[in-house]
């Protein structure tokens, strides 16, 4: 009973203390897409990912029934930095549900025509909404609407401290009239209290909001590939780095020896190591305000650690030649870094020419057949000055162009041509950590690609298309691996299978450095037409720098340098989450996602013939 009534109680003063209407909410991830096409519609930095903002502690005034609540400490406000778009994660600030989508898309707005992020809070938001209402002067209304609903909700300034007052006041006037105030009047007072958020402007950046990796040189541990992927659905962490404290164990000093169990209390259990996750871990970070981090040199010194990722020469395929020196882009310089990369081409080792697979046979024979009408064909040519058969509709024309006077045509046989499809196809196949990861109770993601470069091989060899096979994945830098799974100068052969049959999952996706390589051999064929063809299943990232906007920004210049080149690139990928990055790097019709892993192997071959079709 004092639960249910504890319960009820808690909920009438929370919505009387007002601020908050989750009726009326509208979550992040249901506005997520038509923020992001509005933000980079009004010109917003394309390379920005949106994502959810953290909930910080303001210290402004609050109304005697939110203190009484225990409601209003916190509040996540939209803010933007040099990889991130973050907007809040739920908006139920008013009581209308179109108000809380309005204030999405004007927030959106806002950060595309933030012009001024040098300059102080007051100054660079005012310039920033005379921005977007001189460019679009049909959010004008909208803007008036978010303005007096904002309003209405903060608290008058005749209930504050004089020194309070004037700075409220002259945010109101602010946000009235954007560009009519210049600063805001100082706080005298010990009692008195910070503006409250402004709920229609940007705050500025903080470095640490979100949780910096911390990694020392000697460190050996690998976290998972693709594991620092960003969406709105992820909560970011405010955070500031700490000096490790001196004492190893400061519970210690709190030890008391009858808190040991004797024997008749002592329970034979599953004892967890230091290695274990712990499971309330998130939980218990979403209710910390700032998290404090430092580097822990001891993992490292004293552990021994065996790193399953890492295969001795005796086991690991075998290199081919020195190694390729290549450039990568560095978007934060805006430079080209020249033999920042090393790849290394590499041929499987102790591949054993093989057949196909039984289970890809019937697959297999029904591609073929599909494909071989794509073959060159042979067709007659008319009017040809020689040929193995005379063209009769020729010479009785000619003969009627004599008897009228005319001068006959030249030219009376007929001869066979054959139509050659002038074409060059290079598919590059990610071969990271990720694609170990299951699809079912039998099949991983590593399998379907296998599946799908074999069958992809068979169509390609119905049509004759001069084709080559690679695959790719990495471990920082300098250690680029590019897999020879068939060249174009090779046939596609047993031994071609084989390797296809030996390629293992294993390491990161340096994309864009494997791209450039791939381009390299594709614009050597001589060929009208030549696509390029990737598949991956996530977003390009490495242990370093890569696993960010870095990476995403080489990887899409290795694109246009490939368009340049006159190729054709098109990416196929599995991530259910490409549509926030894909479009950025290949555009919007360079790409495929396939929604279901196991078909891929089926309509990748029918994707090729869709690109290559005349």
């Amino acid at each position: 009973m004092e639960e249910f009534i504890g319960k009820l109680w808690h909920n009438w003063v929370t919505k009387a203390a007002g601020g908050h209407y989750p009726d009326a909410a509208v979550k992040l991830v249901e506005v997520e897409k038509t923020a992001g096409i509005l933000f980079r519609a009004f010109g917003g930095d394309p390379g920005l990912n949106v994502a959810a903002a953290t909930f910080d502690t303001h210290g402004a005034r609050r109304g005697w029934l939110q203190r009484l609540a225990g409601s209003g400490e916190k509040v996540a406000q939209a803010r933007r930095d040099a990889e991130t778009l973050r907007l809040p994660p739920e908006i139920a600030a008013f009581p209308d549900a179109a108000l809380n989508r309005d204030l999405y898309l004007w927030l959106a707005a806002l950060a595309a025509c933030d012009v001024s992020p040098r300059r102080g809070w007051l100054i660079r938001n005012q310039h920033a909404t005379l921005a977007v209402l001189e460019r679009y002067p049909g959010l004008k209304p909208r803007y008036q609407r978010l303005v007096a609903a904002h309003l209405a909700t903060r608290i008058d300034p005749e209930k504050m401290l004089p020194d309070e007052a004037a700075q409220e006041n002259a945010l109101r006037a602010a946000l009235l009239e954007p560009g009519s105030v210049t600063g805001l009047p100082p706080l005298n007072s010990i009692k008195a209290k910070p503006p409250q958020p402004v709920l229609l402007w940007l705050i500025a950046a903080d470095e640490a909001a979100v949780a910096p990796p911390l990694t020392s040189p000697d460190s050996e541990h690998l976290p998972p590939e693709g594991s620092s992927q960003t969406d709105a659905r992820q909560e970011a962490h405010k955070a500031e780095q700490v000096e490790k404290p001196d004492n190893k164990n400061p519970m210690l000093a709190m030890f008391r020896a009858e808190s040991l169990p004797t024997w008749a209390e002592y329970v034979r259990v599953n004892r967890a190591f230091d290695e274990d996750e712990n499971p309330d871990a998130q939980n218990a970070a979403r209710d910390l305000d700032q998290l404090s981090l430092t580097q822990d040199g001891d993992t490292s010194k004293s552990r021994v650690r065996f790193d399953l990722d890492l295969p001795s020469a005796a086991e690991d395929d075998t290199p081919i030649g020195p190694g390729i020196a290549l450039p990568e882009w560095d978007y934060r310089k805006e430079v080209m870094q020249e033999k920042h990369c090393l790849l290394q081409p590499m041929l499987a080792q102790d591949a054993e020419p093989a057949p196909l697979p039984g289970r890809l046979v019937a697959t297999a024979k029904k591609l073929r057949g599909q494909f071989a009408a794509l073959a060159p064909q042979r067709r007659w040519l008319k009017a040809q000055p020689e040929g193995p058969e005379l063209d009769l509709d020729n010479c009785v024309r000619n003969q009627a162009d004599r008897l009228s006077g005319h001068t006959p045509e030249a030219g009376g046989y007929l001869a066979q041509a054959r139509c050659e499809r002038d074409l060059a196809c290079l598919l590059l196949a990610d071969l990271s950590m990720s694609t170990d990861a299951p699809i079912s109770d039998s099949h991983r993601i590593i399998d379907v690609i296998r599946d799908t470069l074999l069958l992809f091989s068979e169509a390609l060899t119905a049509t004759g298309d001069r084709f080559g096979i690679y695959g790719f994945s990495s471990l920082r830098r300098q250690n680029i691996r590019f897999h020879l799974l068939k060249d174009f100068h090779q046939r596609y052969d047993a031994a071609a299978r084989g390797r296809i049959l030996a390629i293992k999952p294993g390491f990161y996706t340096r994309m864009g450095a494997a791209l450039r390589q791939a381009a390299s051999i594709l614009a050597e064929q001589p060929a009208s037409r030549r696509l390029l063809l990737i598949i991956t299943d996530g977003k390009p990232n490495d242990l370093d720098i890569y696993d960010s906007r870095y990476g995403i920004e080489d990887t899409r210049l290795a694109v246009h340098e490939a368009r340049r080149l006159g190729l054709t690139p098109f990416c196929v990928t599995i991530d259910h989450e490409a549509g926030a990055y894909l479009p950025y790097i290949f555009g919007p019709a360079g790409f495929c996602v396939i929604r279901k892993p196991e078909e891929l192997p089926r309509r990748l071959p029918l994707l090729y013939a869709q690109l290559t079709r005349s």
